[in-house]
Order: structure tokens, then sequence, then C-alpha cells
């Protein structure tokens, strides 16, 4: 039998003319989001990285394949040791990506459209090139503890001073380096040039709620939070700062899984500071009006440190913790193994809260295409678009991008490049990113078949199949999945994934995918006859085809279709 909503993740997805059960659904709760890498997504002085006036040239194609939101990674001034996610000023952008006046345009292009701008927050550290940290340094008035600093422990066989504890960064290697002009240890999660920042100091606390209102001001729809686990540490009561616990999952104790991240990760602070920010954003809505502000929470927990990040019985917190079970999927997973990914989410969050979100990729993890196989990459996206609660894509995953192979030649080179080239938009010169004579990384060589103008006019790209589902995912209908039997999933066989969604009146949707490399047989999936309304390029099914579910259908390696009954 199959699961039901409040028990798991399900999806005959139903789709009904009238809008009953929508009256609570805020926008964010069925969402379709989608991150832009700024420096991949459209160059507009043919310098070959991207740009906000190239992002601005291109909202209506976010407003044409059916996104609610889009959010952008960072664009804040940086001397970008790590791509921007090293700020030196939160209240500018970097010269790279244009100025004030261009993201102001940005917003109001985007507003004309209704596509809603989200921006990468990131708190938990800045640029050791911000005035904050040289006046932490210096120790200025207000500043002397912006920033996580510690005498360290004398080695009493040396002389000299040790770092406060064990900690290893994220990056590898100790998380404390010395400031020899302080003639203290300052404390840094990730690069050594991305200093912490105190949050246990009020005043860091209320800088940062300067921030939001100052972006919130110039007309943003909300953040997506960068690290939320490493923002608060634990100290003892005698300030001292205790070491962290062999993991006993790798043997290089410079790296970062040797230790069990108890003392560094997921504090007990860090849950409230959310709770406030929410506080924050929510009484800017209603003293400014407009829709809800939300939050994004990047946090790679467990789902019971997510559950706590979104809220509890008297507190509400980031609408959207992000889910990133589905991108642990490769491309030997059944579809047992994405509903026993599914159920991980739904057993704690839906069942507590309602909620869900599902996150195809991102500039971290490497695309579908190479995780999963160009094979599936409609399915991935068949997937999270049939699950009820909001969808988040990659720019570049609803056309089949795949990594590219990207030489390091220098101190600037990531082993993550290869998921950020350029957007691939047509066949012609440079993908039509940049009119420069070069892009910043180089251009997937097979731009010319994975596109969007080539795959706009290929009736079943994955481009119009991504479009088709957003069409199914924004329908009045689909908005009664938090009515009780609005939606179900299960694995019908050891490969089929399907996912029923329902108004249990006079619609209902059933989504069938087929994760195998073989055909599969179906008997007798229900007493109905269903209408074929979409199916990807490896069915031999067409839009308007009868199917008779109580009786014997077929589905071909790799097919997903979408089929729909009428009362």
């Amino acid at each position: 039998m199959p699961k039901w909503a409040h028990l798991g993740l399900a999806a005959l997805l139903l789709i009904s003319t009238t809008q009953e059960g929508a009256a609570d659904i805020d926008w964010w709760e069925n969402a379709s989001l989608y991150q832009i890498y700024p420096r991949s997504f459209q160059d507009s002085d043919g310098d070959g990285i991207g740009d906000l006036k190239g992002i601005t040239s291109r909202l209506g194609y976010l407003k044409e394949i059916g996104i609610t939101a889009t959010w952008l990674s960072p664009i804040f001034t940086s001397p970008m040791s790590d791509f921007g996610y090293d700020i030196s000023n939160f209240y500018d952008i970097d010269p790279i990506f244009g100025t004030l006046d261009d993201f102001d345009a940005l917003i109001v292009e985007a507003k004309s459209l209704g596509v809603k701008i989200i921006l990468d927050f990131v708190p938990n550290h800045s640029s050791d090139e911000n005035v904050w940290f040289e006046k932490s340094v210096n120790r200025e008035d207000g500043y002397d503890d912006f920033y996580v600093w510690d005498d360290g422990k004398l080695n009493e066989e040396t002389g000299a001073r040790d770092p406060p504890s064990n900690w290893v960064s994220v990056f590898s290697g100790p998380m404390w380096t010395w400031n020899e002009k302080r003639q203290q240890y300052f404390l840094h999660q990730f690069q050594v040039k991305q200093p912490d920042l105190n949050f246990t100091n009020p005043m860091v606390r209320e800088h940062m709620l300067d921030v939001l209102k100052f972006w919130l001001d110039r007309g943003v729809d909300g953040f997506r939070i960068d690290a939320v686990p490493h923002i608060y540490e634990h100290r003892n009561a005698d300030g001292s700062y205790p070491d962290e616990p062999v993991s006993g999952w790798g043997s290089d104790p410079n790296a970062y899984d040797y230790h069990d991240h108890i003392y560094t990760k997921d504090q007990p602070a860090t849950v409230d500071l959310m709770y406030e920010w929410r506080e924050f954003l929510d009484n800017y809505r209603a003293q400014n009006g407009g829709d809800s502000r939300v939050l994004l929470a990047e946090a790679y927990s467990s789902v019971e440190t997510l559950s706590a990040y979104f809220g509890n019985s008297t507190h509400q917190g980031t609408q959207l913790p992000m889910n990133f079970q589905l991108m642990y999927l490769s491309g030997y997973s059944t579809a047992k193994d994405v509903v026993g990914s599914i159920d991980y989410w739904m057993n704690t969050m839906w069942k507590e809260h309602q909620t869900a979100n599902w996150v195809v990729g991102n500039h971290d993890t490497n695309r579908v295409a190479d995780r999963m196989g160009a094979h599936k990459v409609d399915l991935l996206n068949v997937i999270v678009n049939a699950l009820p609660g909001s969808s988040v894509t990659y720019y570049g995953e609803e056309i089949g991008m795949s990594n590219v192979d990207v030489e390091c030649t220098g101190d600037s080179c990531e082993d993550r490049d290869g998921e950020r080239t350029p957007m691939q938009w047509t066949a012609g010169k440079n993908a039509n990113f940049s009119d420069g004579e070069s892009t910043w990384l180089p251009l997937s060589p097979e731009y010319q078949r994975y596109n969007v103008q080539t795959e706009r006019g290929v009736s079943r790209s994955s481009l119009n199949i991504f479009k088709g589902l957003q069409a199914l995912k924004s329908s009045s209908a689909f908005l009664a999945f938090k009515d009780d039997g609005g939606f179900s999933y299960e694995a019908v066989t050891e490969q089929v994934l399907q996912i029923i969604r329902t108004n249990k009146i006079s619609e209902e949707y059933r989504i069938l995918v087929n994760m195998g490399n073989g055909m599969e047989i179906l008997d007798g999936l229900a007493p109905k006859t269903y209408e074929y309304v979409l199916a990807t390029a490896y069915s031999t099914h067409y839009p308007g085809q009868k199917a008779d579910l109580s009786q014997r259908i077929i589905l071909m390696p790799y097919e997903a279709v979408v089929l729909r009954w009428l009362a």
C-alpha cells in the first residue's frame, strides 16, 4: 500500500481548476526556486564574467520557465579569495558584478515580471580585509571582541603559545591562526582569510540585522543563509574551548572529518539566532507590507536539527531549511532508494511541520548529469517537481548541463569549478553568454547540443519537460497538497516510483518514473482510464494518448510520464 502524506512523500499530482485549499498556502511553500551563480549566468560588458546587468537581461527567461524566485550567490564587495563568500563590505556590490544602481534596476525588472529576488547572506564570517576585522585587530572601541579571539594555551615544554583547542577548519588545517599584531589567535571555521564573527557580542548581531534591513529596503524578498551550522561555537564556563573528539571517520588529523564536530556545529544558540532573524523579517513585513520575506538555511545537518531551525511550538525559524537528500542519489539509485531519501525528510519535517523542499544541485556539487547520468536528468527534475513543497534548481540543470573539465592553473582555481561554467544560451559564439573573446571558465564542449535556444524547439527536451512540470506545479489544484490524502508516493517495483497528486474530487495526476535500465511491466495500478499529459524523451507515449491503468502498461528504461484523470 502507498505511504500517505502524513507519513511520507507522494506523488499523484492533482491539479484543480479552483482555488480550494490554497488560502493557507504561503508563496514559498510551493515555490520553484532557482539558483544563479552570477559569474556564470550572463556577461553584459564583454569581460567574460557574468554580472548584474546580464542577469537583469535574462530575468524574462526565468518567467518563461515558471520560476517563482531566484537566489543569487554572493555579489557583495570581496577580494574573491572564496569567490565572494569572503565579504569585505556587506553593504555594496563588487565592481566585478556592477553597482548598487545596477542592483536596483535588477529589482525593478524582477518586480515587473513577478520574479522574487533572494540574496546569499554570509553571516558566519567576513573577509580579513573587512574594516570590521581591521578595527578588531587594533582593538578599537566596540570592535575588540567583534571576532572570536583567544590567547591560546601556554606550552610548558616549549614556552610557546599553542592554539586554544584542536579544532580543524572545513578546508583542513587549524581553525585557529595567530595574529602577530594583536598577539592572539582568531577563529576561522573556513579559510584563514575568513575570520569568524563573534555572535555572542550583541553588537555583531545588531550589525547583521542592519545588513538585512539595508537589502530589504532595496526590495529583496529574502535571504539564503550560508553555513548556518557554523555560526556559534561552544565555550566552557571558564572561557576555554574544549577539544573535539576523534570521529573515527578519517586518518588525517588535519582533515575536517578527523573530528566529531560537537562543539563547532549546530549549537543551540544558532537555533535561537534563526528565530531572532525570522522575527525580524516578520516584523519588517508587518511594518512595510508585501509578501512574506523568507529565510533559506544552508545546513548539512540531521533532519532533527533542520526541524529545530524551522521552528518549534513557540518560535518560527527559517521557512526553508534546505533539504539535500536527493542530491545524494547516484546513477545506481533505485526507486526504493528514492523513497528512502524522501522518507528521511517527510517522516520528520512533514509529520511535524507540513513542509518540504527538494534541492536538485548547487555550486558545490557535481551536476545531475555527472552524479546520475545524462539519461536521468529529466527523472530527477520530474521527481522534485512532482513532490509536494518547493523545488530548488541550480542554473542549467533545466537544460541538462554537465560538469566541464577545468584545468587548475593558479591559486584561485577551485575543484568545484566544473559545475560553475557559463550558462549555455545558444549554439553560437560563447553560447551567447558573452560577446568577449574568452569566458572566465571554459564552456562545455557540448553546449551546441545542450542550450536554451536549441531545446526550446525540441518538444521533449529537458527544458520543455521542465517547463511542463512548472505548469503543473503552479496550477491551483496543486496547492491542495496540505489536504489530507492530497498526495502519496511509493516504489511500485524496485525501479518504478509512483507519485500521486489529487484534489480527491475531480482530478488526479499519477507520475511514474522508471529509474532502471530495463523495461518495467505494471499491472492494475488503478481502475481508471488516464490521459498522458507529459512524457520524457525515453517514452513511446505521447500527450493525449489514453492509458487504462486497470490493464497492463509498460515503461521503457529511464521513462517518466505524467498521467491525468478527470471525473
